[in-house]
């Protein structure tokens, strides 16, 4: 079982950074891809970021490639979301995911996919 918990979500001016965190109970952390997903309003959940269990592929929707850096301290048991640039569009819940993965290479992960979920935390990007 692994616990995700987020945090480091609030309200930014468009053009502004935040970085949110997502800390994994459990001492496999390692074994696990991690991603990022998010959820406007009214919308579906989309996927936003995902890396492999080393760190060492990456894979961005291109709705966010070039403002927002996935990274992780697996020595931590975290993974990190650096977004900057934000647009207002950007403002969603944001949910970390876990899946059991020693791939070497990351892609773009479905919410089916997914093992384990955080509750979310919520960015807010005003205009």
């Amino acid at each position: 079982q692994v616990q995700l918990i987020e945090s480091g979500g609030g309200l930014v001016q468009a053009g502004g950074s935040l970085r949110l965190s997502c800390a994994a109970s459990g001492r496999t952390f390692s074994s696990y891809a991690m991603d990022w997903f998010r959820q406007a309003p009214g919308k579906e959940r989309d996927f936003v970021s995902a890396i492999n269990w080393n760190g060492a592929s990456t894979y961005y929707a291109d709705s966010v490639k070039g403002r927002f850096t996935i990274s992780r301290d697996n020595a931590k048991n975290t993974v990190y979301l650096q977004m900057n640039s934000l647009k207002p569009e950007d403002t969603a819940k944001y949910y970390c995911a876990a899946i059991r993965s020693r791939a070497t290479k990351i892609g773009r992960s479905m919410d089916d996919d997914m093992e384990y979920w955080g509750k979310g935390t919520l960015v807010t990007v005003s205009s």
